[in-house]
């Protein structure tokens, strides 16, 4: 059966505390778990029924193993992910203190191998004609991604459903400006785009939902998913928008919720769906991962998400 969506970014073994509300230096024992931006994306969507890959790179060790495991195991094909020879395959601990926002410590020295992708590793077939594609910002922070990446996007032609998370860790860029100008490179080659206050402030200049909706349309997306926190999320297109509210849940660890929001946004769009309906889905989807610990493992159903809604 052929590919609906290719993502293409961070991977990881994310190690999660198993005492929580503790500092890490007082934590006893980790619970090992799938991590990176792209890979839980594409693990949320497969937990839709979508068929999804992930183009990445892990070391040649036994955290890469599990990577390659666990992509199977959550229906992920691993046919895309690659192996840089001297790297390891990235560890991330998580602190959960305080729960809704977990410090995190990455071990991606001296660089991660997501960030050796080249011209050699990507599937050009795919990138050009898969329903959906799915970047992120983090993937132009360092040579040689940045290329490579670039020459995806333009090779891609803003094919509809060409989708930007804009995913700004500061740690991962030398400064917020060069991220605006890598960011906002992509914003004129992609026709959707999502990210949080903080990160649509990074990529076109304001952290107001509805100046930064209105930049990025001017620059030709197509759709803009704004997330406003407990005020809800914006979507906007060329020809209205509107805040859908969020879900109310008691949260147990907020990693992985955008992820979680953003396999639903992979599957609405894929199904068609209007804005709204995909804002109110992603929502709940993004609401129960909060709920629970962990990331890939926590990627929701779409029994629970229409049991939630």
């Amino acid at each position: 059966m052929s590919l609906e969506a290719l993502t293409i970014g961070r991977v990881g073994v994310d190690l999660y505390p198993e005492q929580s509300g503790v500092p890490l230096a007082e934590v006893a024992t980790f619970a090992k778990s799938l991590g990176g931006t792209a890979t839980n994306v594409a693990v949320a969507a497969a937990r839709l029924g979508r068929r999804t890959a992930v183009l990445t790179k892990v070391g040649p060790d036994g955290f890469g193993d599990y990577v390659r495991q666990a992509l199977t195991r959550f229906g992920v094909s691993p046919e895309h992910v690659g192996t840089s020879p001297d790297l390891q395959t990235p560890v991330v601990f998580c602190e959960l203190n305080p729960p809704a926002d977990p410090p995190l410590l990455f071990y991606r020295a001296p660089i991660a191998p997501d960030l050796t992708l080249t011209d050699a590793d990507v599937p050009w077939d795919v990138v050009r004609e898969v329903p959906l594609l799915w970047v992120t910002g983090t993937g132009v922070s360092t040579e040689p991604a940045r290329t490579t990446q670039r020459k995806i996007l333009e090779a891609r032609g803003r094919r509809q459903h060409t989708v930007v998370d804009l995913d700004y860790r500061p740690m991962f860029w030398p400064d917020a400006e060069t991220a605006r100008e890598e960011i906002g490179w992509m914003l004129d080659h992609v026709t959707v785009a999502v990210g949080n206050r903080a990160e649509v402030e990074v990529a076109v200049g304001t952290a107001n939902p509805e100046e930064a909706a209105d930049r990025m349309l001017a620059r030709g997306v197509r759709l803009a998913v704004i997330k406003k926190g407990a005020e809800g999320v914006l979507v906007a297109t060329p020809e209205g928008r509107a805040t859908v509210k969020p879900q109310r849940v008691e949260v147990v660890c907020g990693l992985g919720a955008g992820d979680g929001f953003g396999g639903a946004l992979v599957h609405g769009l894929l199904s068609g769906w209007e804005p709204v309906r995909l804002a109110k889905y992603a929502n709940a989807a993004g609401a129960l991962v909060a709920a629970r610990l962990a990331c890939a493992d926590a990627m929701p159903t779409a029994a629970e998400i229409e049991e939630l809604l």
